[in-house]
């Protein structure tokens, strides 16, 4: 009986945790704004057309409408998948900075998105921490004298 309520809690706590991730990261995808490909085009960033059905579904399985930082050969790549077309945008450091210059509010939109997973992050933080020193102060863990048997 232990046993069965512990998993159920333990499924709610999932479901629970699940429910809060997809909010946050929710909200921190309203928070940005659309990517035009020809600004993309005018920062400097280079179109790869995916030719072979392994890099049309890896362009596919990119999340849509976000730029993402990605890492090959020790150099840092920003790609942007175009998925109706099978394409990706690449570009550089350079290419990104120049890009973000022309759209400062995402700069801001990220910002404000960090600092609010952050600071969920500290409430949890905070929450263990006091968990912790209770459960350090407890001698008996939790337990009970009629869960130790007498």
């Amino acid at each position: 009986m232990k046993r069965l309520l512990h998993s159920r809690r333990a499924n709610l706590l999932n479901v629970a945790a699940l429910a809060v991730s997809v909010f946050v990261a929710g909200g921190a995808a309203a928070a940005t704004p659309r990517v035009d490909e020809s600004e993309l085009l005018t920062a400097g960033f280079k179109i790869l057309v995916a030719t072979t059905t392994a890099q049309q579904d890896w362009v596919k399985r990119l999340p849509p409408g976000q730029i993402r930082p990605m890492q090959r050969t020790g150099k840092k790549f920003f790609i942007y998948p175009d998925e109706p077309r099978n394409q990706i945008y690449v570009g550089g450091p350079k290419e990104y900075e120049a890009y973000r210059q022309l759209h400062p509010e995402s700069h801001l939109a990220t910002r404000e998105a960090a600092k609010s997973a952050n600071a969920y992050r500290q409430k949890q933080t905070d929450v263990m921490q006091k968990a912790t020193a209770r459960d350090l102060s407890d001698p008996f863990l939790g337990a009970s004298w009629y869960d130790l048997g007498w």
